[in-house]
């Protein structure tokens, strides 16, 4: 379902662009916004994983030195059927994680600090298992795709706004139709894939876990965790909320939300979970060794256990 309505969703970009492009009545500068806009999204299509991290800051990191997270992405991307991406490490409060690169040959995951700090491990497994949904999937594809079609369209405007604004035979409706209303509703079919993504993912990442339910405390915990600490990254950019398992800016379930509210995706975890009879997961084993992720039974300190301190013991 989730596939056919990004289908729908790709197709109605394109039949927008198609309409205004008639409209304008220019075929020959639809051909070169269309270059121009597809020029600068493969470039963002082969660079988006470098400037991402170099955005937040993030630091590759193995075994040796995210002993916490590596060997969990590991067993994941082994349930998948992935190649094993790279993993970076985020020194941020805020709590959160994406996936970036081309395709999953060219992955990369990474989560920050604050996430790690936050969730117990059943929990940092779920959302990594998230983030492998989304490269799995190959959600970066179909983003590049959405955004390549939605600055297309934006482009054309710009032209019809500069080479016809001056055009007393233009229909004024329609060159406010084309400038105006067009780019608004490409952004808006643009954060509707976006959402739509977002529960493949969760569906995706529920499946290679094993247990949907650990990602829906994860979720829980995620957006009041992102809620209160502020993100400064996402602050200077804000469309690098898009990224993130939780956007952490502005509420879910809105025409001009990136994700869909915390707790409808929860609620769907929930019933996935009823409907595989799911309580506690399967444990997730790293090569034969005894499981690195503990079940949600084992008793905890008082100040509980985190991926980077899993006996609890840091003051």
């Amino acid at each position: 379902m989730n596939t056919l309505r990004t289908t729908l969703l790709l197709a109605a970009l394109t039949a927008l662009f198609m309409g205004l492009g008639f409209t304008l009545g220019g075929r020959g500068g639809a051909i070169i916004a269309l270059g121009i806009a597809v020029a600068m999204n493969l470039f963002t299509y082969w660079n988006a994983d470098k400037i991402v991290l170099r955005m937040h800051g993030a630091r590759e990191v193995d075994a040796a030195t995210a002993p916490g997270l590596f060997p969990i992405v590991r067993e994941l991307a082994l349930r998948a059927r992935l190649p094993m991406p790279k993993v970076y490490l985020i020194d941020s409060p805020h709590p959160n994680a994406f996936a970036t690169g081309r395709n999953p040959e060219h992955a990369a995951v990474a989560a920050t600090t604050g996430l790690l700090d936050m969730l117990s491990r059943d929990e940092v497994a779920a959302v990594m298992a998230h983030e492998l949904a989304h490269v799995k999937n190959r959600d970066t594809l179909v983003m590049t795709m959405t955004a390549t079609i939605a600055g297309a369209i934006s482009m054309l405007a710009n032209f019809g706004l500069f080479f016809r604004g001056n055009d007393s035979r233009g229909n004024a409706l329609a060159m406010i139709l084309a400038v105006i209303v067009a780019p608004f509703a490409a952004m808006l079919v643009q954060l509707a894939i976006s959402r739509t993504r977002e529960y493949g993912a969760d569906r995706g990442g529920a499946e290679i876990h094993g247990n949907p339910r650990h990602l829906a405390t994860a979720l829980a915990k995620l957006a009041r965790g992102a809620a209160a600490i502020p993100n400064p990254v996402a602050a200077r950019n804000p469309a690098a909320a898009a990224l993130y398992i939780v956007p952490g800016l502005g509420r879910g379930d809105s025409l001009f939300s990136t994700h869909p509210a915390t707790e409808n995706r929860i609620a769907v975890l929930e019933a996935m979970a009823d409907e595989l009879g799911l309580s506690t997961p399967p444990p997730v084993h790293d090569s034969g060794r005894p499981t690195v992720i503990p079940t949600s039974g084992v008793p905890r300190t008082q100040r509980g256990s985190s991926a980077l301190d899993p006996l609890g013991k840091a003051d």
